[in-house]
């Protein structure tokens, strides 16, 4: 019976082909604007949690924010080795201080900022080195003055290449030393404050004791062993450094926590538009709901030669019903396929990967046939309820 009055239904629409296209708009329009959404919502969730994770999202930083002479000297290479040794999930830390200045080789200027960092950043950031290598624990530890370019500084002091093994001049103020160049970094995209194509990075030892003579750490970066509890190992280290220098006196960051914000955020507007966007539902249902009742109208007759053969209520009630229903779903379809491509066409202009949610297009098709059911009782009900006497006297 299901089937025979599913038939039914697509001769109707078919035969009315223009009445069905604006009968459907509602809900073609509703189910697209929600699939969009939601497919749109996910893939932004997803793209910026893979370039936060691009860094790693085992990363914590604490860089130190006090004018505070005193508490500054507290953040030393001392505590760096504390954090290592004292809290359970951290694997290292990196002490780390840059600064803005003039690198020169012969003729050639760059004006950039110089990084002191220790021999493990490289490896930690899953930085790599496309000529040379980085430096090593040996260069930190006897404060050898050797340098490494990251993709800018290459490209304007050595535009044409062979920059390993040449010696350049890294400026404070108006004196100049000269530093060996050791490697060539690879291009990486920015991450986690870290602009990593313009530095020049040195040593961090040969930073603190012969570049510069600075006081403190200016920043610390930290990776946790695999498979632990990123923001728990966060949360014991920001007690740790409390008791250490005061709350007040350093900032703590942790990709993990930016990236479940990004996710509750985007997760949260994705569910409010495509909220606002099932409204279009509702006015296509009352769409169906008029074109349902002209429907019973124009088959007044047909209602009434159906009951005096012998049809109940019930079969008249289930047949409208079955063909809202019918309409509605087909509506759905076609609004899951044109939000498909339309969220499709936007993520690929956003050079987003697309991560389209399926469960949801059940959903939708399943959404779209319920409205169908609640705009089409009436109508069903109405013909259900019409007299087969009066039904075939209808003009």
């Amino acid at each position: 019976m299901f089937w025979e009055f599913a038939k039914l239904a697509l001769k109707s629409m078919i035969s009315n082909k223009l009445r069905t296209i604006l009968s459907l708009l509602g809900i073609v329009i509703g189910v697209a604007s929600v699939i969009t959404i939601v497919n749109l919502g996910e893939s932004a969730s997803e793209s910026i949690q893979q370039e936060i994770a691009a860094v790693g999202l085992e990363t914590i930083s604490v860089t130190a924010r006090t004018r505070d002479r005193e508490v500054r000297r507290l953040f030393d290479l001392e505590l760096r080795d504390r954090i290592e040794q004292e809290i359970e999930g951290i694997d290292v830390a990196i002490a780390s201080h840059q600064y803005n200045t003039r690198v020169r080789w012969q003729n050639k200027s760059y004006s950039g900022t110089v990084m002191g960092v220790g021999h493990q950043f490289a490896q930690s950031m899953e930085y790599s080195a496309v000529e040379g290598s980085f430096f090593s624990d040996r260069d930190n530890e006897e404060n050898r003055q050797v340098a490494v370019l990251g993709s800018l500084p290459a490209e304007e002091l050595f535009p044409d290449g062979d920059a390993v093994g040449q010696f350049i001049r890294i400026f404070r103020g108006d004196t100049a030393r000269t530093y060996r160049v050791v490697g060539i970094m690879e291009e990486k995209s920015p991450s986690f404050n870290i602009q990593f194509n313009q530095y020049v990075y040195v040593p961090y030892n040969t930073y603190a004791n012969r570049l510069t003579n600075i006081e403190f750490v200016q920043n610390y970066v930290m990776k946790t062993v695999p498979g632990a509890d990123v923001l728990q190992v966060a949360d014991e280290l920001d007690a740790f450094l409390d008791r250490i220098v005061g709350s007040e006196h350093y900032f703590l960051f942790t990709p993990s926590t930016i990236a479940d914000m990004a996710a509750n955020v985007t997760n949260t507007l994705s569910l409010v538009l495509a909220s606002i966007a099932a409204i279009s539902l509702i006015v296509g249902g009352i769409g169906i709901m008029n074109i349902m009742l002209v429907s019973v109208a124009e088959r007044t007759k047909e209602i009434g030669i159906r009951k005096a053969i012998g049809a109940s209520p019930g079969n008249i009630m289930t047949q409208f019903l079955i063909e809202a229903m019918t309409l509605t779903l087909f509506g759905g379809i076609i609004g899951i396929g044109l939000g498909i491509g339309i969220s499709n066409a936007v993520v690929n202009f956003f050079n987003w990967d697309f991560y389209p949610l399926v469960n949801v297009y059940f959903l939708a098709a399943g959404f779209s046939m319920a409205v169908g059911i609640f705009f089409g009782l009436y109508p069903a009900r109405k013909a259900s309820k019409l007299d087969p006497i009066e039904a075939l006297n209808y003009e």
